[in-house]
């Protein structure tokens, strides 16, 4: 997992896609964090990305780094604990510090309950990584 969250962080913006209906959407991220051995996302729970992760936790981040790539795929589930956000928080002081605080009920997280995470490159095989 470790890997996983390292090559998101380096990435400094990966791409999320959501579903809503049978409309695609995908929207630029840059936290994450391993807390109890899952990767976790934040957001905002006003905006609609957090609605269609609740509606259908099937997602998709995509990003990009050193002229390699990630797809990591899988099932996201919020995760309501105070410990998850001070988790993110920790993680990711700096970009998330301004926008949020742990305890102002916008800020949420959900951790990946299952799938997988690909790195690609143009020369060597793919690398698969079981969440």
């Amino acid at each position: 997992m470790n890997e996983i969250t390292t090559y998101l962080q380096e990435c400094k913006t990966f791409y999320l896609a959501t579903t809503e209906g049978d409309q695609a959407h995908v929207r630029p991220f840059g936290a994450v964090c391993e807390f109890e051995g899952k990767l976790y996302i934040v957001t905002n729970n006003q905006k609609d990305v957090y609605k269609q992760m609740k509606a259908n936790g099937k997602v998709e981040i995509c990003g990009m780094n050193k002229g390699t790539w990630i797809r990591v795929k899988g099932t996201v589930k919020e995760d309501t604990r105070r410990e998850a956000r001070v988790a993110m928080m920790d993680a990711n002081h700096a970009s998330l510090s301004s926008m949020y605080n742990v305890d102002d009920n916008l800020m949420t997280v959900f951790a990946f309950e299952n799938g997988t995470a690909t790195i690609y490159s143009f020369t060597d095989e793919p690398k698969t990584i079981t969440l």
